[in-house]
């Protein structure tokens, strides 16, 4: 199920989503949204999509306690994601019984992050990813989201970030059955 797309300019981020959720052949469109942004403590704006599981992503929209931002992130940006946002995370998802164990790793679910124009995966590992390009996407989706934000890079085409986002949205829809309309996007502040 599902299509997340961010990219970032190097100061806002844009993530995308569509709005299926996909239980092995039934698919049901929904209201609630995949994608959204928050606020920590210092009025930093961050921008969360997910995929895996609504009730993962209801838990980091509306129970995650947002790290504080400090100069700790501006010297080390994936330091401070590892170090200080997945242990709020680990224990937003174990507080809110959704986490799993196996082989005595902990089992989350798979999401974007994009806080102050850099751009983070988030494995059902824990492990946090670095984008090398300026955009990512993941879900069932996700290769062809990718292909779509490759060839419409701002070198060949003239398009806004959130056109960016829909078309490779839209790309997705059309081959991949897990994914439908309605699309959302959402982006952080400068």
């Amino acid at each position: 199920m599902t299509c997340i797309a961010a990219l970032t300019d190097g100061k806002i981020v844009w993530i995308g989503g569509d709005s299926a959720g996909v239980a092995g052949l039934s698919l049901e469109v929904r209201d609630d949204e995949k994608v959204f942004t928050r606020k920590d403590e210092n009025g930093i704006s961050w921008a969360f999509g997910f995929t895996s599981s609504f009730r993962m992503g209801q838990l980091i929209r509306y129970e995650l306690k947002l790290p504080e931002t400090t100069k700790n992130f501006e010297a080390d940006p994936l330091r401070f994601m590892v170090a200080k946002f997945i242990p709020a995370l680990r224990k937003c998802l174990a507080d809110g019984g959704w986490q799993t164990k196996r082989d005595n790793h902990e089992i989350g679910g798979k999401f974007i992050v994009g806080i102050l124009g850099h751009i983070f995966t988030v494995d059902s590992d824990h492990q946090v990813g670095v984008p090398h390009h300026n955009f990512t996407a993941a879900g069932c989706g996700e290769d062809l989201a990718l292909g779509s934000l490759y060839a419409t890079r701002p070198e060949i085409m003239n398009m806004s970030p959130q056109d960016r986002i829909l078309t490779a949205l839209e790309a997705a829809e059309w081959f991949s059955a897990g994914v439908r309309r309605p699309f959302h996007v959402v982006h952080t502040t400068g």
